[in-house]
């Protein structure tokens, strides 16, 4: 690899069950009886934090993934399981799946605020939507709306997510064991949100949290997620199978920011990666014939790597160095294979490249990702909350 570079990749990783292939758990390095323990998910969340990675990220949904008997079925509350991981690890993201469908903002912007006190600072949250008649039958409110109803549900969520995490200032809580005041009233904000969805008062019940705003990832898995993503997201994945592609949509992202009377500064564009690694190609080849056998093949919606960790080291360096994304978010075939081969192999590699961390330089994900705390917005309005 030439070792030269002016661009630091940013890189996530999911952590979800045994892997993203549905065989990985009958692989030998695989453990299908720790797979519902929270040790699996705090085990790979510190292999993960030893390679500097911005972020681990957890799945969760009202479905169950598949119905085959061959594939792993079932799953655990990816915000509770963070909360369990955050005390184990120090400085990497968490990135917890929540559901703008069939939930209220309030709960969402309480657990994700929790969650974000629990780690100091190092949670984030990844948007998603259910799209299923067997998902609304959990709850039997309602059947399952249009797609555009949806996606603008969960801009709307992000919206009074938002404003709820702002609703107390920084300052609220005083703790003036003199006086016997602990909060000043006039520090707490009514919301009062009137959308389409949602008519929210607030206040939250919880204070401002170490990052003030938790990181908003949107997957933009069609074009009503982009928009989303667009228009709220910190954080906005994307699924080019080509530099090519990836070009494209960083421009139509381009467009979509000045719309929005945004910056590109603003969002970081991450690449999912489907990533296969052994020590050669034909060894890859072979493991990824060996878990197609077992469980069928993936679907071929995103970038997909099966080889060595040199030549994955090269495609994302030459994507981040032809500026078409920010980083990679990478979903390994098996764990923790996959995940110890990536950061034993390529990140060492891609740091003698020049274009990855060799030390966590800020506390927070935030601070990964190069953002700033953003203030308040009632700090700079005459918004008050009821005394």
């Amino acid at each position: 690899m030439t070792e030269t570079s002016n661009a630091e990749i940013h890189i996530g990783v999911s952590i979800d069950g045994a892997g993203r292939h549905p065989g990985a758990w009958r692989e030998p390095g695989a453990d299908p009886q720790r797979l519902f323990t929270a040790e699996h998910t705090v085990d790979l969340a510190q292999l993960a934090e030893r390679g500097l990675l911005d972020y681990v990220s957890l799945d969760d949904s009202f479905r169950l993934q598949s119905d085959r008997r061959d594939h792993v079925r079932g799953q655990l509350d990816a915000l509770l399981t963070l909360a369990r991981v955050a005390p184990q690890t120090t400085s990497i993201g968490l990135v917890a799946t929540v559901t703008t469908t069939h939930t209220e903002p309030f709960h969402v912007s309480k657990n994700l605020a929790t969650l974000d006190f629990v780690s100091l600072g190092r949670a984030g949250w990844l948007v998603d939507v259910s799209t299923t008649e067997a998902e609304a039958f959990h709850f039997g409110r309602r059947t399952v709306a249009s797609p555009a109803d949806l996606y603008a549900e969960a801009g709307e969520a992000i919206d009074v997510v938002s404003q709820l995490w702002d609703s107390w200032d920084d300052d609220a809580v005083i703790r003036d064991v003199t006086t016997g005041r602990y909060l000043d009233r006039d520090k707490l904000h009514v919301t009062n949100f009137e959308g389409r969805f949602f008519s929210v008062r607030g206040p939250s019940i919880t204070p401002r949290s170490p990052q003030g705003q938790s990181i908003v990832v949107v997957d933009a898995v069609n074009e009503l997620a982009l928009d989303v993503g667009i228009e709220r997201a910190d954080v906005i994945l994307v699924h080019p199978a080509s530099i090519t592609e990836a070009a494209e949509m960083r421009e139509r992202i381009g467009r979509g920011l000045v719309a929005a009377a945004r910056t590109p500064e603003d969002v970081s564009v991450l690449a999912v990666i489907d990533v296969q690694l052994a020590d050669s190609t034909a060894a890859a080849v072979a493991a990824r014939a060996r878990l197609d056998a077992w469980a069928g093949p993936l679907p071929g919606e995103s970038l997909e790597h099966i080889g060595t960790a040199d030549a994955l080291a090269d495609l994302l360096a030459t994507w981040a160095e032809a500026g078409v994304v920010d980083g990679f978010h990478v979903r390994p075939a098996t764990l923790p294979d996959t995940l110890n081969r990536f950061v034993d192999d390529v990140v060492p590699l891609l740091q003698q490249r020049g274009v990855y961390r060799t030390e966590y330089e800020g506390t927070t994900l935030r601070d990964h990702f190069g953002l700033e705390r953003p203030t308040s917005r009632y700090a700079t309005t005459e918004h008050r909350g009821s005394r």
